[in-house]
């Protein structure tokens, strides 16, 4: 894309309100001076207008769009499609739907933001549903985990589309010419797993697709670093994430109690340096991974967490600026066609 990338923000949902969404793109500004962003706050005029009085740089970059009315967190997906026009979520994701910004920023529900963004900007062709992806921190950079929380239940086939979606979003935004693809397994073995799993290990297989797939992988392989792109259904995925998540904040939690628990651990800790301390709690905080892209779409939204503070909010929109910046929509309509073709020769072939 050329020109300065927009960012639509739907500044009224989450648990922490408009505040953190404000926060967040000054925590932005600081992280990333270089990046040139506009940004269009969808929400509560009333609310937000103080907000950017506040913060004459966040100002600076800032459209703001009054909205009359928002999607509340406890809002069934259903009913707040139903009921989501006019709403901050339904105009930010009107946006880029229009062509007015390059990708949309949520950290409202999950489920309406999904429903709306199927309503409003469609699934590609060749897709059944999107997907959420995560970024995973390891020891060598980052690996994408998809599904983590939109389809419970998959089909192979989905399992073969996620794969497709996650190589393509890792070569997007990590710059990764050839990611590793493997399909999350309770064993490596061929034998090993449900149907599903192992029909969508064949179709990857057999498809022809242009993809570095290693078969299937286990758990312990996801934080490992040897593999770039995790497929797995909504349900493991989800527990996956969040299990990660809480495991983060304990060790955390036990490595500042062991740096504070006596004088002579804090002496210890004094000579630390601290840009090397500030970079371990960065590594360890899920605050500065905060951000799922909902892969599918005819357009890039990414889903904040709903508890985001300014930090997290901040890298869901880094993420934004990342897709808006990428090659991902072509890539993934060059890899989805050809699975296509492949489906309808099998289908053909019955």
């Amino acid at each position: 894309m050329t020109g300065i990338p927009t960012i639509s923000v739907d500044a009224m949902g989450g648990d922490l309100g408009p505040r953190a969404v404000v926060e967040g793109i000054v925590q932005a500004l600081k992280r990333w001076p270089d990046r040139q962003t506009k940004y269009l706050l969808h929400g509560d005029q009333a609310e937000l207008q103080p907000l950017l009085d506040e913060y004459p740089a966040v100002a600076a970059v800032c459209e703001l769009r009054h909205s009359d009315s928002q999607v509340q967190m406890t809002d069934k997906p259903s009913e707040a499609v139903r009921r989501a026009r006019g709403s901050s979520m339904w105009n930010a994701i009107q946006c880029v739907k229009s062509g007015e910004a390059d990708a949309i920023v949520s950290s409202g529900n999950t489920g309406a933001l999904m429903a709306i963004s199927k309503v409003i900007l469609r699934m590609k062709k060749g897709v059944h549903r999107p997907a959420i992806s995560a970024n995973w921190p390891t020891p060598k950079g980052h690996t994408v985990v998809l599904d983590v929380g939109a389809n419970v239940q998959c089909g192979a086939t989905q399992l073969v589309e996620f794969a497709i979606m996650g190589e393509a979003f890792h070569r997007a935004v990590f710059g990764e010419s050839k990611p590793k693809v493997g399909l999350l397994n309770v064993g490596q073995e061929e034998l090993k797993g449900n149907d599903i799993v192992r029909e969508a290990d064949g179709l990857i297989r057999n498809s022809g697709l242009d993809l570095d797939y290693q078969g299937f992988i286990e758990g312990n392989d996801i934080s490992a670093g040897n593999i770039d792109v995790v497929v797995t259904d909504g349900f493991t995925g989800n527990i996956a994430l969040k299990t990660a998540e809480g495991t983060a904040r304990l060790v955390a939690g036990w490595v500042r109690e062991a740096l504070t628990s006596s004088l002579l651990a804090k002496l210890a800790a004094g000579l630390l340096s601290l840009g090397a301390l500030d970079r371990l709690r960065q590594r360890m905080d899920p605050r500065y991974i905060n951000g799922g892209v909902l892969l599918g779409l005819k357009g890039i939204v990414v889903k904040s967490h709903g508890g985001a503070d300014g930090e997290g909010f901040a890298s869901a929109l880094g993420l934004g600026y990342a897709m808006a910046q990428s090659n991902f929509m072509p890539e993934l309509r060059r890899m989805l066609d050809k699975f296509m073709d492949f489906d309808e020769q099998e289908k053909m072939a019955e």
